[in-house]
């Protein structure tokens, strides 16, 4: 791998990636695509109250919310959220967007490390957030030090670790994303990313290459997080789909592709 030289940081390359007037739910199988988008509000949900019921609350905290699309359904489970964002422009809608609401704190993300502000929390909360960050092992490392006894640890959304998936797996990704981006009108963005990356070339000013960082380091290893979570919880579950831009190729996906995506559930606290 060669990475060009030149380097923002990932809070600068996020901003510019999702800045004013970003529409999060344009590339966001998990927010465009109901079959997706219904069972994480569901496993929220049940994480939420699963929490209550053993612990009388449920704190949580949310890394990277956006736009808040999925702090809603936290607050309508009953949870009281703390949120946290690395744009500045999406700080600034969630600010307004939960400014009468007294169940939401958001915090500005502006160096990585303002999760640890939240305190103490029953549950950790990351939809699409993992692939984002370089070290995303050490982070939920420091992230389950916050969660107390009883609470959880969510994830979901992040891609399945490129040496485990079948080369079948990642030609159909990597070919249903590239026709996605076709239809987007994107063609010669499309096509730089896609010759840039097939020579092993990654442009670390470049938020095409850097903000999906998981494609520098082969995606997301969903065993060593469950090995990482497993001392810490009772319950851990690794749930492997598959997951595509394109709504067509979704539905077929969903019935006939190799997984590509995964959900972690880890719950009960020790």
């Amino acid at each position: 791998m060669t990475i060009t030289p030149g380097k923002p940081s990932i809070r600068e390359l996020q901003e510019r990636e999702h800045g004013v007037g970003h529409d999060y739910s344009k590339g966001s199988p998990h927010i465009r695509h109901h079959t997706i988008r219904d069972r994480l509000i569901g496993s929220l949900h049940a994480l939420v109250q699963g929490v209550i019921d053993r612990n009388g609350q449920c704190r949580v905290l949310e890394l990277g919310a956006g736009h808040g699309t999925f702090t809603d359904h936290l607050l309508a489970a009953g949870a009281q959220v703390t949120l946290t964002e690395m744009s500045e422009p999406s700080v600034r809608f969630l600010r307004s967007r939960f400014r009468c609401n007294p169940n939401v704190t958001v915090l500005y993300d502006k160096d990585g490390t303002s999760a640890h502000r939240a305190g103490p929390v029953d549950a950790v909360v990351c939809i699409s957030v993992l692939h984002h960050i370089p070290d995303y092992l050490r982070t939920v490392e420091q992230l389950i030090d916050q969660v107390v006894p009883g609470g959880a640890f969510f994830s979901a959304q992040d891609p399945l670790w490129y040496p485990r998936r079948s080369r079948l797996s990642m030609s159909l990704d990597r070919n249903a994303y590239f026709l996605w981006r076709l239809g987007q009108g994107q063609l010669r963005r499309g096509l730089a990313t896609r010759l840039r990356r097939s020579r092993g070339v990654y442009d670390q000013a470049n938020e095409a290459d850097m903000v999906e960082y998981h494609v520098v380091r082969d995606g997301v290893d969903e065993e060593a997080l469950r090995d990482l979570l497993d001392p810490s919880f009772q319950e851990v579950e690794v749930k492997r789909y598959w997951s595509t831009q394109s709504g067509l190729l979704q539905v077929a996906g969903e019935r006939f592709f190799p997984t590509t995506t995964f959900g972690l559930v880890a719950g009960n606290r020790r």
